[in-house]
């Protein structure tokens, strides 16, 4: 941790330390730039990949999904944890064949939104989130049970698909792209 001279904390002690296959939770104590000691509770997730794939200027999406942290189904781009010692670009292929049926073969382009990751809720979390772009082959079949719904990449499109996205991260990574893509088109 720094302050706001860029100075580290100090660690203290650790109180407490639980490891999962999905995360480790950790509480510790540190002194911060003045001397005081504060109790400070952060979880540790492997990073993880969105994906936007995108097949004749339609974003598909797969199915909704439960999300026990919302105790709703949610409409999500495809995405998940990128495994250990693998690199973000690598887990790309292996997202879309899980989440829509697709094979390596049938990308046609893949664009990083973010080559570094952004941190998620870097005050609690050491997690990066990376953005990529999927271009299809135009050919390829999806198979219908993967495709949850599609929405146009028009302006139109991109504006009902973000009032049906409760993902924040989802939502950034849909911004993010749509920006790039306006700055691209205007120049």
């Amino acid at each position: 941790m720094n302050d706001k001279t860029g100075q580290p904390w100090q660690q203290c002690d650790r109180i407490l330390e639980i490891r999962s296959d999905w995360l480790t939770l950790i509480g510790e104590h540190l002194q911060d730039e003045q001397g005081k000691i504060l109790e400070y509770w952060r979880v540790e997730k492997a990073d993880s990949a969105i994906i936007l794939a995108i097949q004749n200027h339609q974003l598909i999406l797969p199915p909704p999904m439960y999300r026990p942290g919302l105790q709703t189904v949610t409409l999500d781009f495809p995405g998940g944890r990128v495994p250990p010692k693998e690199n973000s670009r690598a887990a790309v292929a292996i997202i879309l064949h899980r989440e829509l049926g697709i094979l390596k073969e049938g990308i046609a382009q893949i664009t990083p939104l973010n080559s570094q990751g952004w941190a998620v809720n870097s005050s609690f979390s050491n997690q990066k989130v990376y953005g990529f772009v999927a271009e299809l082959h135009p050919t390829i079949e999806i198979p219908p049970e993967k495709i949850g719904s599609t929405y146009p990449t028009t302006p139109a499109g991109i504006q009902s698909l973000l009032n049906s996205l409760t993902c924040l991260q989802c939502r950034a990574m849909l911004l993010e792209w749509w920006l790039n893509k306006s700055s691209q088109d205007s120049d």
